[in-house]
């Protein structure tokens, strides 16, 4: 590498340091990869070294690096019609909801479009709240639903804290995360049953007559990819049905592929009054997010206000990126490649998980996975406690694999794998190798 470019890479890093603050993030400490190129399934640094992308950045470029097809849409739209407001209609933005409406579960109607993950979820709120004439929300404590202020509400986990106290109303319920319950189950229906049964009963303490809706991520993302066992989705839907409250699932994670169908609640033939998207809609390369609702939703609103308004709702842009994202999942095959790697990667973590003493349990639908890491497999003894990591050892793991081109994140003691839909076998074989070396270390820190 030539002294100019060492010189501008230092100068990005510096400038970055001096003028962006880094979300999550203590800002002292921080020593960002300075990043020039991406492709596919890898980026590279300032230093030419390659990263194999195996949490598709935040669990949102599904389609890789660089695809040419939604590039090519973006600039088209820039050029024809870079910006109009939300209240005219615009050929690209009626083709995105359309398309949408399409692949969504066939009792949706209508799609009110935002820009990111907490967005959709704060429109999803304010919605369920309008239509219901009722307040109360519930959420699960292992949910992230985004940093805003009322979807930071809606999650569970400690990134709430700083939003608290907070709006009144919501009301959490604990995870079907099976590895970690103490009662044992003869099969997933028993477990099922038992979590719903708890959750009607939190409901009844909590008056149904108050309750607008129950907000699920389909699959518990970055808390861990807790996966529900089988009848519990069933389950939460009839108890909607039967306290008229709306079922609101947060695909943002794990729509469009991710868990090898569109949308997560396919794989229990479930459906929603509510779903919420971004990420994968337009795979980061321009921001768009939004809320599918069911027609009875939207029907209401043909005679009620719609008390909810952004000035980017729907942005031509951003639908055009969309509308091509949608033809890339479809010409290329993604979901059902979702579904194949799936397996491979599946495969490989259950081989880790029998390899090494510091995995617990490793999970996975799709390429959607978790590895959760321990110091004892007999206790289930975290490698990290709960609420905290004070010798900030998941961090050091996740540097390490970085440092050896894997590139992803973690949280609390859960490493997480979702690397871009378009991944072959080969590239997923050789990406594990370096995580199965770094797991090597592990074992040894806790033996």
């Amino acid at each position: 590498m030539s002294g100019s470019v060492e010189e501008l890479a230092k100068r990005i890093k510096e400038e970055d340091l001096k003028y962006n603050l880094h979300s999550w993030s203590v800002q002292r400490v921080l020593d960002p990869i300075v990043v020039t190129k991406a492709e596919g399934i890898y980026f590279w640094d300032s230093d030419g070294k390659r990263y194999y992308d195996m949490s598709s950045q935040l669990v949102n470029s599904n389609i890789g690096h660089g695809n040419a097809r939604v590039i090519e849409a973006i600039i088209n739209q820039a050029k024809k019609l870079a910006f109009i407001g939300p209240s005219f209609a615009v050929d690209v933005r009626s083709e995105a909801a359309k398309k949408i409406i399409e692949i969504a579960p066939d009792n949706m109607g209508k799609v009110f479009f935002a820009l990111d993950g907490a967005e959709a979820n704060e429109n999803a709120i304010k919605i369920a709240r309008m239509y219901t004439g009722k307040y109360k929300i519930f959420s699960r404590y292992r949910s992230y639903h985004g940093a805003t202020y009322g979807a930071a509400n809606l999650s569970g986990e400690t990134r709430r804290f700083p939003s608290e106290p907070g709006i009144p109303g919501f009301v959490k319920f604990f995870d079907p995360y099976l590895y970690r319950f103490p009662l044992k189950f003869e099969n997933e229906r028993e477990a099922a049953k038992f979590f719903v049964n708890q959750l009607r009963e939190q409901i009844l303490y909590e008056g149904p007559q108050n309750v607008a809706a129950i907000f699920l991520e389909t699959v518990t993302g970055s808390n861990g990819v807790i996966i529900p066992p089988d009848g519990y989705l069933q389950g939460v839907r009839e108890i909607c049905d039967e306290f008229n409250i709306l079922m609101v699932c947060d695909e943002v994670m794990t729509g469009w592929g991710r868990t090898g169908e569109w949308f997560a609640v396919n794989h229990w033939n479930v459906k929603p009054d509510i779903i919420t998207f971004a990420k994968g809609v337009t795979c980061g390369y321009v921001p768009l997010s939004g809320v599918i609702v069911d027609r009875k939703i939207s029907e209401y609103f043909d005679d009620h206000m719609l008390w909810c308004g952004l000035t980017y709702n729907g942005h031509p842009i951003g639908c055009a990126a969309a509308v091509a994202t949608i033809e890339v999942y479809k010409q290329e095959n993604l979901i059902e490649n979702s579904r194949k790697m799936g397996v491979v990667l599946g495969e490989e973590l259950e081989k880790l998980k029998q390899k090494h003493s510091c995995i617990g349990d490793v999970r996975y639908i799709g390429l959607f996975a978790a590895v959760e890491l321990l110091k004892n497999k007999k206790t289930k003894e975290p490698i990290v406690p709960y609420g905290g990591d004070p010798e900030k050892i998941m961090p050091k793991i996740i540097r390490k694999l970085i440092n050896n081109g894997f590139y992803t994140y973690a949280h609390e003691n859960n490493i997480l794998i979702a690397p871009p839909l378009i991944i072959k076998e080969n590239e997923i074989r050789e990406a594990i190798k370096i995580l199965d070396g770094v797991l090597d270390d592990i074992d040894e820190l806790i033996n």
